[in-house]
């Protein structure tokens, strides 16, 4: 349950971190703002994927916004800083543009060390009745 949790979290944070480094780059925008971009639209999506879920259950928006609050934050927040952390040392990867290989390299080295390091995190969650334990009740 813990990696599938993972997994689900990964997804949201792969599509906003490339959408915001997409966009960033379009905009001609330098790496800060890209990268907080980038963070933003992680979240944006994790909490969307999670949403969808729930809202298909018959969950009001209302009480759905607030069980993937609870649910993601914590494991968008870790996944979040790991890959991020990750680019950020990486010689050479802020820099790198979205046409080279050493972008994408690092982008799917920084989100496999992000899932190996969020998985014990969301099974220590769930073993607390926290984060996606909360969601699986929604799940049919």
């Amino acid at each position: 349950m813990a990696a599938k949790a993972t997994l689900h979290c990964l997804t949201g944070c792969a599509i906003g971190e490339v959408l915001g480094m997409i966009v960033g780059t379009a905009l001609g925008w330098g790496n800060l703002p890209t990268m907080v971009l980038a963070i933003v639209l992680a979240f944006v999506f994790g909490y969307a994927l999670t949403l969808r879920g729930i809202l298909a259950a018959g969950v009001d928006f209302r009480s759905a916004v607030r069980v993937a609050l609870a649910a993601d934050t914590l494991s968008i927040a870790v996944m979040e800083l790991i890959d991020n952390g990750v680019i950020a040392v990486w010689p050479g990867a802020m820099d790198a543009h979205l046409s080279e290989a050493l972008f994408w390299i690092v982008l799917v080295i920084s989100l496999a060390l992000a899932f190996v390091v969020t998985t014990p995190v969301n099974k220590w969650m769930i073993g607390r009745g926290k984060g996606h334990a909360v969601v699986h009740q929604y799940h049919h």
